[in-house]
């Protein structure tokens, strides 16, 4: 006979329930699934990055070694392009370097291109070189780029354009110079191939706004101010007012500030110089005008040599760079400016520093004093205590330090002789 055993609900109501629940998650990720594929993106998710350097006057060995660098650090970070933000007047590098950087663009692992602005920008001389070497070029309306043999191909230039002619950015994008006349960087990146975009806003306010990230980079602040002292008339002025300084300073007693600034902006204009095109018979003649002024300073009046100074500096300046020239109104300033200083203030500033406020100096012929450097024959001595150019009257030179006495006075130049103890009172000293 068989038994029943008696069943409680439970024990079958409970996997239902578990089972049911299993499926309901299911479906539900199945769901979610595609949705948050489409809407979403994992945290974290790389659209690339753009880097934008500044490439800004001409193309020196900083510049270059500054686009190198940008380029490399561009392809470390697998950036999606680098883009050259250029305005430059051509460059100053030798062929071989500049031949070198078009290589490094042409080899790089990433797109270069390059956007002449902004608006009233140039690409001139072998700077447009940059523009040949490039995937992508823009040129903002107002700017200007000279057509230079490197940026015409095989097959030629469209339109009308030569060798020489400076085009606007809608003649350069007509004869195949550049690719757009983008009005803004910003422009000029939305356009680029790879570079993702998002349309926002509805009817009028409809907009493309960037999604790729733009990165923007500059000179170092050490390299822009050298970049800067390597400009033409930067490093022409510089080394004019140093020379000036320095020479206002070798009429004076000691090393003061005149002799101290002088020194440094000497230092930055031959800096300067050295990474430009000079001709050294223009430094030459320049050096030489700077002699010429001295002369006639230390005289007291201007004369013959004042006038060898002013030519000197005139066709100095003129002759100073080989293939680069300087603007009449930097010229203009420099050697009207100089010219002044040296015939007119130097000589009363020096008048001014050698003075004593006393009216009438007889009283000096017979006052002892000492040698504050030595004169042969010209030098400085300090009577009571006051600083005086002086000269000796004797063929012997007076040392530093050693004892002299005022026997008359030239203008503003004392006569002076050694002092002895054993010597006779100078018959002028009872005056």
């Amino acid at each position: 006979m068989l038994e029943r055993t008696a069943v409680d609900p439970r024990s079958k109501t409970l996997p239902r329930v578990a089972a049911l629940l299993v499926q309901v998650a299911v479906l539900i990720g199945l769901v979610a699934q595609p949705a948050s594929a489409q809407d979403a993106e994992p945290a974290g998710a790389d659209r690339g990055v753009v880097t934008v350097i500044e490439v800004s006057g001409l193309l020196d060995k900083i510049l270059v070694d500054f686009i190198t660098t940008e380029i490399d650090q561009a392809e470390r970070d697998d950036n999606l392009a680098l883009v050259l933000q250029l305005t430059s007047g051509g460059a100053v590098v030798s062929d071989a370097q500049l031949d070198q950087l078009v290589a490094r663009l042409r080899d790089a692992t990433i797109p270069v291109d390059v956007w002449v602005g902004p608006s009233g920008s140039e690409a001139r001389g072998g700077s447009t070189a940059l523009l040949a070497a490039a995937r992508t070029v823009g040129v903002a309306p107002g700017s200007r780029v000279e057509i230079t043999p490197a940026l015409i191909g095989p097959d030629g230039l469209g339109g009308e354009a030569a060798v020489g002619d400076t085009v606007s950015a809608g003649d350069a994008v007509d004869v195949g110079v550049a690719d757009n006349a983008a009005p803004t960087i910003g422009a000029f990146l939305l356009d680029l191939d790879g570079f993702e975009t998002k349309v926002v806003g509805e009817g009028r306010d409809r907009r493309r706004e960037p999604v790729t990230q733009a990165r923007f980079a500059q000179l170092p602040l050490t390299s822009q101010l050298l970049h800067t002292v390597a400009s033409p008339p930067v490093a022409y002025l510089l080394f004019l007012i140093g020379l000036a300084l320095i020479v206002f300073e070798l009429f004076t007693a000691g090393v003061g500030v005149a002799g101290m600034v002088g020194a440094g902006c000497l230092l930055l204009g031959c800096f300067g110089l050295a990474a430009l095109p000079t001709n050294p018979v223009g430094i030459g003649l320049l050096l030489f005008a700077m002699i010429g002024f001295a002369i006639d300073v230390q005289t007291g009046v201007p004369r013959f040599w004042s006038g060898i100074g002013v030519v000197c500096l005139t066709a100095g300046s003129l002759l100073l760079y080989d293939g680069l020239s300087l603007s009449w109104i930097t010229m203009a300033v420099a050697v009207v400016g100089v010219s002044i200083a040296m015939i007119g203030g130097m000589p009363a500033m020096i008048r001014t520093r050698f003075s004593t406020p006393t009216i009438g100096r007889e009283w000096m012929v017979g006052e002892l004093g000492a040698a504050a450097s030595r004169i042969a024959p010209d030098g400085i001595v300090m009577v009571r205590s006051a600083p005086w150019r002086a000269r000796t009257n004797r063929a012997t030179p007076i040392e530093l330090d050693q004892e002299i006495r005022v026997v008359a006075i030239a203008g503003l130049i004392l006569e002076v002789e050694p002092f002895n103890a054993d010597d006779q009172p100078h018959p002028d000293r009872s005056r």
